[in-house]
């Protein structure tokens, strides 16, 4: 009898997660046009203490050789939603955001994480976000041009110009996945931790919505 490989059994048994997440209303309105501006930029606000929280770990568990295969430079995002403020903001950025209560709770989680020491956890943190930014994430950050008459500032964040493949990048981090070395209840919790990060993302957007609402 084959084994399924970790990654396929990662991605079936979160999928579901997945699709509430990327169906949350905020979303929707935002990909089909009916978001503003202000919207998108409500949004790169709380992806700036994501990956702020998700980066800093990285600096942590580079040190770490479970976690390093799973590190690279062509990822990071945070030179590029500085940029991305910068542009949409102005210079002064940093003092007009505030996270909200869900990524407050999700930037928790991370640190949370990194202050143990767990390489699984942090893993499904990474796997969830810089693999999303590298499938749906490209669709939306063409969206975003499009919506919004963008060149490349204001969509930095969705321009890995380092990364030629995309789809054989993916490909290599799920064979890093399939040759980690963790036992069936290790890969259990990770498995949970990226059904985690789902809920988080899809209770963001239920946060941007109603801080929409309250405006």
């Amino acid at each position: 009898m084959s084994v399924i490989p970790f990654s396929q059994a990662l991605r079936e048994r979160t999928w579901t997660g997945h699709g509430e997440s990327e169906g949350a209303g905020f979303m929707h309105d935002l990909m089909t046009g009916k978001g503003t501006r202000e919207d998108y930029v409500a949004l790169v606000v709380q992806h700036y203490f994501v990956y702020e929280a998700l980066e800093s770990a990285a600096n942590t568990f580079v040190a770490d050789a479970e976690a390093r295969p799973f590190l690279s430079d062509q990822l990071t995002r945070m030179p590029a939603l500085e940029a991305d403020l910068a542009f949409l903001l102005g210079e002064d950025w940093r003092d007009q955001i505030s996270p909200l209560p869900t990524t407050e709770r999700y930037v928790a989680r991370i640190r949370e994480i990194e202050a143990d020491g767990w390489v699984g956890g942090f893993v499904a943190h990474h796997y969830t976000r810089y693999l999303g930014d590298l499938s749906g994430g490209q669709a939306i950050g063409r969206l975003m041009k499009r919506h919004f008459g963008f060149e490349t500032n204001g969509i930095l964040f969705y321009l890995f110009d380092q990364i030629a493949d995309p789809k054989a990048f993916k490909e290599t981090y799920r064979d890093r996945l399939d040759a980690a070395g963790w036992d069936a209840e290790e890969r259990e919790r990770v498995i949970d931790e990226v059904l985690l990060a789902y809920r988080f993302n899809a209770e963001m957007f239920e946060d941007l919505s109603a801080a929409k609402a309250a405006a």
